[in-house]
């Protein structure tokens, strides 16, 4: 099948978070202000600079049959019951060649990690040096891979059209969002299951973290810690969950009569070429990725309503965003609901960009805007229209939204969907 440039529709959405084991109650606890960050208990923690973080709201090894679970790394554990929430929610009843709706070779997976398995790889250091070689896990390498959860979903769903696992940091699962869309455009798949997963809640990344500054240390007020836009933010929050979506051609999607949450537009992609971990301070890279997804897709800057801010509460990374967005959008930028879910959810690194393309599905679907918390004072950098406290109604009409991540390295990656 040669087809290109078909269109692309979301089909189906799952999520495990800090806010919800499912994407309602994520979205739920979004629309409330709630927010999941909280002291990490433990010895290991204890001597630690930074002692909070938002942890998946249920634990997936409550969720998965034991001796599945044994065999997976956290972060392909909440990859894997996101995926199953959207699966099912696309409609689909079975995995492809068992489920006449889908051919095993037209369907793929890309499923992101920024990290991949630095629990197992940790962890299975300390049985080797604690207990020897011989204890080691003959799993620990398929489970450590950052492959491992776009691998563990290929199985569940029997995708051989392609599983992939694009590796950019905080930008890696819109990255994979995007890598989805491309594949279906130009005829290789007819269905991807996409998104991104992450799972670095362990004191070593807590501590590297830490040591590089960039994460809050508001260790007494753990719920008012992530405060993206407030004059006094002073870092991310480290979280750990999964989104993930079934993206579809939207033929193949209305042909088995699917419900459709909203369209795909496209992704703008750039990199900054500034500094390994510091945001290049005017946003210019962020800008070209933004340039570069109106250039390539018939998205109107009048159309916009509503952005996912990549906003993880840094006092440059905050302000870079909105310096880049005001410069393309200029005046358009005020019709803009920004919100920025990081609040609530904290940073979900490799993750973040697929939880926040499921809220942004849900805030076009809903047409609802979730609010952004812990604002108490705006920063007068902050030229932009943010959506505080109270989650705010969207437009009727065909309306557009995008989702901003971007990512250690200098990655940027910027999608847009529209609704149906």
């Amino acid at each position: 099948m040669n087809s290109t440039n078909r269109t692309v529709v979301v089909t189906g959405i799952g999520a495990t978070t800090p806010l919800g084991g499912d994407s309602a109650s994520t979205w739920e606890g979004l629309l409330a202000g709630r927010s999941g960050v909280k002291r990490l208990e433990g010895e290991r923690f204890a001597e630690l600079p930074v002692r909070i973080a938002a942890p998946a709201a249920v634990d997936p090894e409550d969720v998965l049959p034991r001796p599945l679970a044994r065999k997976l790394d956290r972060s392909a554990q909440l990859a894997l019951i996101a995926a199953r929430e959207a699966w099912a929610d696309a409609g689909y009843t079975a995995k492809a060649g068992e489920d006449a709706a889908i051919a095993p070779e037209r369907l793929g997976t890309v499923i992101a990690s920024g990290i991949g398995g630095v629990h197992t790889l940790l962890d299975q250091y300390d049985v080797l040096k604690e207990k020897g070689a011989r204890r080691v896990s003959p799993h620990t390498v398929p489970m450590l891979m950052p492959n491992s959860p776009s691998a563990n979903v290929g199985l569940e769903v029997n995708a051989q059209a392609g599983v992939h696992t694009p590796v950019s940091a905080c930008a890696s699962g819109a990255e994979a969002i995007g890598y989805a869309v491309e594949m279906i455009r130009t005829g290789r798949a007819d269905v991807v299951v996409a998104g991104g997963t992450e799972a670095a809640i362990h004191p070593l990344p807590v501590a590297a973290f830490a040591s590089m500054m960039a994460m809050s240390k508001n260790n007494e007020h753990p719920e008012q810690a992530s405060r993206p836009y407030d004059k006094d933010r002073d870092g991310f929050v480290l979280g750990e969950g999964a989104g993930v979506v079934i993206l579809e051609s939207a033929e193949h999607a209305a042909q088995r009569g699917a419900r459709v949450y909203c369209e795909v537009l496209g992704q703008g992609l750039s990199a900054d070429s500034h500094h390994i971990a510091q945001p290049e301070p005017t946003g210019r890279g962020i800008a070209a990725a933004l340039q570069n997804l109106l250039d390539s897709s018939d998205l109107k800057p009048s159309e916009l309503v509503h952005l996912n801010a990549h906003a993880t509460s840094t006092p440059q990374g905050d302000l870079a965003e909105i310096k880049a967005l005001r410069k393309v959008l200029g005046d358009d930028l005020d019709h803009v609901a920004v919100s920025a879910t990081k609040s609530m959810t904290g940073h979900l690194l490799g993750g973040a960009g697929g939880v926040e393309t499921v809220a942004t599905v849900l805030a076009l679907y809903h047409r609802m805007a979730p609010p952004t918390v812990n604002v108490d004072e705006l920063d007068e950098g902050i030229d932009a229209d943010i959506v505080r406290n109270e989650p705010r109604p969207l437009p009727e009409g065909s309306i557009a939204a995008i989702n901003n991540s971007f990512g250690f390295g200098g990655h940027n990656v910027v999608l847009a969907l529209r609704s149906v």
